[in-house]
């Protein structure tokens, strides 16, 4: 009996794993160009779409720079990138040249130096130059246009450089303007007396006094006029007692 129930148990796993509606999962496809026009187009929009979803997919996990680009067969453009397609493709450019070089890394950074000293020379060169117009020299090789040019830039400098001395000037006015100012301000401070009599009033009063003595002790009578009988008379000195 145990016999006949395992042969029963054989025949019917046989029978369902031959069943074509028991398979699990899908079979290979053939990788060639399908030739029904419908299919075709199903298929591509069906992949088409999951490229894009991959390829979104992959640029947000891995932090990956994406550019895709698809034509289809009517020549219609679907393209996807995370960054720029016109910026990746440069620098996928930029990588297949440094990549198909030769040289070792010490010469493409010998290689470049040089090419970075020689455009400093030349930048010097052509500074030198122009130091040399603007002084009125090396102006043989230049053009009508060239000369007009160089004049204008001659003019504006010239302006800016009045401009700045003028400002200088003034600033240096208003400064020495500030400091004798100060300087009166200080010396009349200094000059005033306690009770409001100056030192030079006081200086002043005491000129006046000299003059109405001479050096002898007399008086000069300068307010009295001589009448008509001594006319021819000299000015009366009065002898001070």
């Amino acid at each position: 009996m145990m016999d006949e129930s395992l042969q029963g148990m054989d025949f019917q796993n046989q029978s369902m794993s031959d069943s074509p509606q028991r398979k699990i999962g899908r079979g290979k496809i053939e990788i060639k160009r399908i030739e029904n026009t419908t299919n075709r187009q199903v298929t591509f929009c069906k992949r088409r779409n999951g490229l894009l979803k991959k390829a979104y997919e992959l640029s947000v996990l891995c932090d990956a720079e994406v550019a895709l680009i698809v034509f289809s067969s009517r020549g219609r453009l679907y393209e996807y990138a995370n960054n720029s397609v016109k910026a990746t493709i440069e620098r996928y450019k930029k990588a297949c040249s440094d990549s198909s070089g030769t040289g070792s890394a010490s010469e493409a950074n010998a290689q470049f130096y040089q090419q970075e000293a020689d455009k400093l020379r030349a930048q010097i060169s052509n500074l030198q130059n122009n130091n040399r117009q603007m002084m009125g020299e090396s102006l043989g090789s230049m053009t009508a246009k060239e000369l007009k040019n160089l004049e204008g830039k001659l003019e504006k400098g010239i302006s800016r450089i009045r401009s700045k001395k003028e400002i200088d000037l003034h600033n240096n006015n208003q400064l020495l303007r500030a400091k004798i100012a100060e300087s009166e301000r200080n010396h009349h401070n200094m000059s005033v007396l306690p009770g409001g009599t100056s030192y030079e009033s006081m200086q002043s009063q005491h000129q006046q006094q000299q003059q109405q003595y001479d050096s002898r002790g007399y008086f000069q009578v300068t307010g009295l006029q001589p009448s008509s009988q001594y006319a021819r008379q000299d000015q009366m000195s009065l002898q001070l007692v």
